[in-house]
């Protein structure tokens, strides 16, 4: 198995729920958050522990992400940011928009040296949005915190939930995000855990539909030759497939031919992440130091208290198994594309309660003919 697309030694990105404090209630919350910090939580004492531990992943550090919960909601935040980015660390921050989230507050995580934020955009509207997060007035706080971070030269990061209630809206979302000047767009698809139940995903023809959308718009970027806004999905890995499909059917012949074990497209396409998934080249710290392949996926595997974190990652069994896409379950397990996708093992889990089973979100049937998509990025279910 090509070791380019494994990610056995380091992670990417790791994602530390630095607490369960937020003060929205949203409906499709995974952390289940709460007003007040879980008295278990990492203290700041063990906070830069943890930080100086995760250093043991060696050069190129991987990406720290401060989540929660509401970051803001801890008083050592920029404390933690200082110590993370004296080790070496690049930092981003995703905080929520409450009262808390100010212009101050954004100058100071621009001057502490965060890479960037990411704000959350659910609906097009205000009541639809504020719907979603279930306390008014967090559209206009999250359209006012982008345009002060675009005034800080800080860049951005807006997230989308996928799921039925919000999918008619996502290209006049698309539009608000293009205009508000983020430097990415990450679908979130839902998993089905924490308060996500209370929502239902998309169905498989549906995600099929909205992933050739998306493979259109970031096709049609690319070919401009200039940046612009990066579209990215979470727990969506089957957008590696749909772009592989297009660039295959637009460069017919052995040239063209996109096999699973071809070599992830630069970074900025709909793919660069080839493979990474929950486990592979993704680690979650919880709010009180469980180790987990993703916060998705909050699985277990030891606590940053009394484990090794770089040795969890590297060798824990449930991490080892995920790293093997080849002995996934049903279609995923077959899947020509394996490597490159292997399904969300987050949805996988939260369906069956085996992390390694078919992901139900994908339509594809191994070894069949890839269907015909647009070429302009549109699609008729969306209004184009």
């Amino acid at each position: 198995m090509p070791q380019r697309l494994i990610y056995d030694a380091a992670p990417l990105r790791i994602y530390w729920e630095t607490t369960n404090a937020c003060d929205l209630a949203c409906r499709h919350c995974r952390a289940e958050a709460a007003p007040e910090a879980d008295p278990r939580e990492l203290s700041t004492t063990e906070g830069r522990a943890l930080l100086e531990a995760l250093r043991g992943f060696g050069s190129p550090l991987p990406h720290l992400v401060f989540t929660g919960g509401d970051p803001l909601k801890r008083a050592d935040l920029f404390e933690l940011i200082d110590h993370a980015r004296g080790l070496g660390f690049h930092v981003s921050v995703a905080p929520s928009a409450t009262p808390l989230l100010t212009e101050a507050a954004i100058g100071e995580l621009a001057a502490h040296g965060v890479d960037a934020i990411s704000l959350s955009l659910d609906a097009a509207t205000a009541e639809r949005h504020d719907a979603i997060r279930q306390v008014p007035g967090t559209f206009e706080r999250t359209l006012r915190a982008a345009a002060a971070a675009r005034a800080a030269g800080l860049p951005f990061q807006v997230n989308t939930l996928v799921c039925e209630e919000t999918a008619d809206d996502l290209p006049r979302i698309h539009e608000i995000v293009r205009e508000l000047g983020a430097a990415r767009w990450s679908l979130f698809f839902l998993v089905t855990v924490g308060r996500g139940n209370v929502l239902a995903p998309v169905t498989p023809e549906r995600a099929e539909e909205i992933l050739s959308w998306i493979a259109g718009l970031s096709s049609a970027r690319m070919a401009t030759g200039r940046g612009g806004l990066v579209i990215t999905t979470t727990e969506a890995p089957q957008i590696r497939r749909v772009v592989a499909e297009r660039m295959k059917a637009a460069r017919p012949g052995p040239e063209g031919a996109a096999d699973a074990g071809s070599p992830p497209p630069p970074r900025g396409h709909a793919t660069h992440a080839g493979g990474v998934r929950d486990g592979n080249g993704i680690l979650f710290i919880s709010n009180v130091g469980d180790i987990c392949p993703s916060g998705f996926l909050e699985l277990p595997c030891g606590n940053v208290k009394v484990d090794d974190v770089v040795a969890v990652y590297r060798d824990a069994p449930l991490f080892r198994k995920l790293r093997v896409p080849t002995e996934f379950g049903g279609r995923c397990g077959r899947c020509e594309h394996a490597l490159v996708c292997g399904g969300s093992r987050a949805r996988a889990w939260s369906a069956t309660g085996d992390p390694l089973a078919e992901d139900p979100l994908c339509t594809h049937e191994p070894g069949a003919p890839a269907p015909e998509r647009p070429s302009d990025g549109s699609s008729p279910s969306l209004g184009g």
